[in-house]
């Protein structure tokens, strides 16, 4: 791969991660506006076993797609847009609670609301071979631990934590859209022109 590509593969897997983590962040940023500041760490390393295991999980489903040639793996940008939609007719909808939870809640919440980075994530993983995949997933696993980073500091302002619990049922599914060509785009089966 040239110096190029290898810059459009980690800016796809940056872009993959922010917009199935959007509506996560603000999320958890309330669950650790309500947990005391010392169950902080605990909170963040559930949530990171949480994201392992989502990425472990993508990765498996993506070998099971292995056999399906790139051009069907386009299918898969429906998921997204159907995530869209729904999220889009949801969008009034009042935000879910956050109370404060442990850890061992914080890591089942995590996988549980996992279905859209499943969704997203697999068909990456899945497309491009081996060394893409593993860039994805270290892509994933750095952004991540910025999400921890950025959510605690978020915690700390609750106005900022309402503003984007109050957006992010809007940006979601625009997110989600975008992630859907992003998905045909790599998989090939649109023409390039040049």
């Amino acid at each position: 791969m040239t110096g190029v590509s290898w810059i459009a593969v980690l800016g796809v897997a940056v872009f993959a991660f922010v917009g199935t983590m959007v509506d996560n962040f603000f999320a958890f940023a309330a669950q650790l506006a309500l947990t005391p500041p010392e169950r902080h760490r605990r909170a963040g390393g559930a949530q990171f076993s949480g994201i392992v295991t989502l990425i472990s999980m993508s990765a498996l489903l993506g070998s099971l797609l292995a056999d399906l040639p790139d051009g069907a793996i386009a299918g898969a940008a429906l998921v997204p847009w159907a995530l869209a939609w729904h999220g889009w007719r949801h969008r009034s909808d009042p935000p879910r609670e956050s109370h404060r939870r442990g850890a061992t809640t914080t890591f089942a919440v995590t996988v549980a609301l996992g279905g859209d980075n499943l969704a997203v994530w697999a068909p990456l993983l899945r497309l491009g071979g081996v060394g893409r995949a593993a860039a994805t997933v270290s892509v994933f696993l750095m952004c991540d631990l910025l999400f921890l980073a950025v959510a605690g500091r978020t915690a700390r302002h609750e106005r900022v934590v309402g503003w984007g619990r109050q957006w992010a049922p809007v940006a979601t599914p625009l997110l989600f859209v975008a992630l859907g060509f992003v998905i045909i785009m790599e998989s090939g089966v649109l023409p390039t022109f040049g």
